[in-house]
């Protein structure tokens, strides 16, 4: 994949794995507060197999992976009902994007724009 076509790619998510929204809730539980994402996502990776996405999400606010064969940095925070990250891919800037998250067994789901947006869903390993 073309680096420009990657960066627009992780932009459009948190990571590549952008697909449509399901029509149904079809069981995912929304995670709408800081702590409970922490406790999901430390010390673990969110992973995606198109494009080797490996990331971790560290309770101090870092983020830190690689994508595509790049390395992926940026930092988080909780606002509202909201996980709000900044991305650097490579050499490109991820504009800042607040997301919903939703997580169903070891599947985490995050959908771009305050929940109006793209979807990525990761794996959790």
């Amino acid at each position: 994949m073309p680096r420009a076509l990657a960066a627009l790619a992780l932009a459009a998510g948190l990571t590549a794995a952008a697909v449509p929204a399901p029509a149904s809730a079809d069981s995912f539980t929304q995670i709408t507060d800081r702590g409970t994402f922490v406790t999901l996502v430390n010390g673990r990776e969110l992973t995606y197999a198109l494009g080797g996405i490996r990331l971790r999400v560290s309770p101090s606010g870092q983020i830190a992976g690689r994508a595509f064969g790049q390395p992926v940095t940026g930092s988080w925070n909780w606002q509202g009902r909201y996980f709000c990250r900044e991305l650097r891919y490579g050499n490109e800037v991820i504009p800042a994007n607040c997301q919903r998250v939703e997580v169903r067994s070891s599947t985490v789901r995050f959908t771009a724009d305050r929940g109006t947006g793209d979807v990525a869903n990761l794996r959790l390993r």
